[in-house]
């Protein structure tokens, strides 16, 4: 399905024919996209061209790399899908990040062409933002693998990890989705929460909606009632898709209407609690379902009905084992870029940092928590090690510990003179606002083993003496 285009000094990147056959084919009629109004193939098709003549005119070409910093808007998806149908290398990175850390971003990266927010208008809780892009030519270099997307993990800096999944990757995800029992099928709707620069959003709901001839619907914003009406619009069945703290938006609607067309929800990123999806189950009457997944991989395993809370089961295709404690998912290659780290991946298996256990009669995998720094605030994923190297490097910091306690957490030990409030404002530049600490805690000298090293244990931190005391 699909074939390989080189350049001189470019690595091999998929060719266009995949974006038609897998994404784009279709009746002209059929309503693909609902953003402000239906959107359907013929249109998002003329979307996808005109994106592909501004790359090209900016430069890119087959086997170049271009990095998209757009928000979840139709500019991001025409531009997504235009840069694949060029058989560039597509980059992307979340809207939020602040300059500092963009800038890291593109150092590391080296695209050859940018495509950036210009004005954004409306409301900013809109769920799709109406963004009139940018499309700059940039110092660059050509795709140096053959991936069709690179992403990210946590961030920009530090010890983020850059990612990145092949066509042929992308499309076997998108196959995955398809025999899955309970996600929408042809005809159906997805109304989607989750950001499509991150991978449930980009592949749960945006790739696999195309392929599958399911419209893929946003609200008109992101609130409780806007999700709602999204449902009620048209007669069809929905499935709302998001993660765990967009079930806040739904619990917050006192009393919702009766709807007959949401068939249920389904969250990814962290764990459920058993009490929050009681309560959803009791409000909406509808199945609250489960997924379990990776950038580095997509959707890994599945509970769309709730059967086996807090149980999953392995998605086709794939095998899941547990080793010391660790839930191991096959995979033929590393997906990590510029990284050889047997702890990450070795012989076919990815270790996903996750504990858990696999159940040795049913194969059902049930997931204990994150055995690394990675936590999820807000359905985002946030690397701890780099709030804590960039929260280090800052002026006048000497050292620093984060951890997450309840939110994420800063120790610093700060050098005569410097205000926590420099602190402060010095992360405000170099981290988004979902990374940075929620409190940070200035001790007088931070607490340290017998051999010099920082100690992490919350309680001896906590009862610290603090600066000034």
């Amino acid at each position: 399905m699909t074939r390989h285009l080189a350049e001189a000094g470019s690595a091999p990147v998929a060719g266009p024919e995949w974006v038609d056959e897998v994404l784009l084919r279709g009746p002209d009629a059929q309503v693909c996209l609902h953003v402000d109004g239906p959107v359907n193939r013929a249109a998002l098709r003329r979307m996808v061209a005109e994106r592909r003549a501004r790359l090209e005119a900016a430069g890119l070409r087959a086997g170049g790399s271009l990095v998209l910093r757009l928000p979840p808007s139709l500019a991001f998806v025409a531009n997504l899908l235009a840069g694949w149908r060029i058989g560039a290398q597509v980059a992307l990175l979340d809207h939020r990040l602040t300059p500092f850390e963009v800038g890291a971003a593109l150092d590391r990266l080296a695209p050859q062409v940018v495509v950036a927010p210009g004005a954004v208008r409306g409301n900013p809780l809109r769920a799709f933002a109406d963004v009139e892009e940018t499309t700059t030519p940039h110092p660059g270099r050509p795709a140096a693998t053959p991936h069709a997307v690179i992403q990210l993990s946590s961030g920009s800096t530090g010890p983020s990890k850059v990612i990145g999944r092949t066509a042929a990757d992308l499309i076997a995800e998108v196959d995955r989705y398809t025999r899955i029992d309970g996600v929408p099928l042809p005809g159906e709707r997805i109304v989607v929460l989750a950001s499509m620069v991150h991978v449930l959003g980009l592949v749960g709901a945006l790739l696999y909606g195309l392929h599958a001839g399911v419209q893929v619907r946003p609200p008109e914003r992101l609130t409780g009632d806007s999700v709602l009406d999204a449902v009620a619009a048209e007669t069809s069945p929905a499935t709302v898709l998001g993660v765990p703290f967009h079930i806040g938006l739904l619990a917050s609607v006192a009393e919702p209407p009766r709807l007959p067309q949401l068939k249920r929800m389904t969250t990814g990123g962290e764990l459920v609690p058993a009490a929050t999806a009681t309560a959803f189950l009791d409000k909406y009457g509808v199945p609250l379902g489960n997924m379990w997944g990776m950038t580095e991989v997509g959707v890994i395993a599945t509970d769309l009905f709730g059967a086996h809370r807090p149980a999953l089961t392995p998605a086709p295709g794939l095998a899941v084992v547990e080793r010391a404690g660790e839930l191991l998912v096959s995979r033929p290659e590393s997906p990590y870029v510029g990284l050889s780290d047997p702890t990450r991946w070795s012989d076919g298996w990815l270790h996903t940092r996750d504990a858990g256990v696999v159940d040795p009669d049913t194969g059902l995998v049930t997931i204990k928590g994150r055995l690394d720094s990675q936590v999820s605030v807000g359905g985002l994923k946030v690397d701890l090690t780099e709030v804590e190297a960039t929260l280090t490097a800052l002026p006048g910091v000497e050292a620093a510990v984060v951890l997450h306690d309840e939110a994420i957490t800063g120790y610093v030990q700060l050098a005569p003179g410097v205000s926590v409030d420099a602190v402060r404002a010095g992360l405000a530049e170099r981290l988004a606002g979902y990374k940075r600490p929620r409190q940070l805690h200035v001790l007088a000298a931070m607490p340290r083993t017998t051999t010099g090293k920082l100690v992490r244990d919350r309680s001896v931190l906590r009862q610290a003496p603090r600066q000034g005391r």
